[in-house]
C-alpha cells in the first residue's frame, strides 16, 4: 500500500515536495528535506525555484495537494 504524498503550494511561493528515501529493506527514511519547484514561471533554473517569485511579487494562494 502506498502512502499519500502532500505537495504544498506555498503562499506566494513555490511548490514544496517532501523528499524521502527508501532503504534496500523497503523501510522509508524521512529527513525533512524539500524540493522547491517554480510556480511563478520566472525561474532561470526551471523546474526548480530560484527565488524569482519574490522579485516578481508573485501572488498565489496556499494550497495542499494530496497525491496517491
Amino acid at each position: 500500500m502506498s502512502e499519500k504524498i502532500e505537495i504544498k503550494a506555498s503562499k506566494n511561493g513555490p511548490y514544496l515536495i517532501p523528499v524521502s528515501e527508501v532503504s534496500v529493506n523497503g523501510e522509508p527514511h524521512e529527513h525533512g528535506k524539500m524540493i522547491a519547484l517554480c510556480r511563478c514561471g520566472g525561474s532561470s533554473n526551471k523546474p526548480f525555484c530560484d527565488g524569482t517569485h519574490k522579485k516578481k511579487n508573485f501572488e498565489a494562494e496556499e494550497v495542499i495537494v494530496e497525491v496517491s
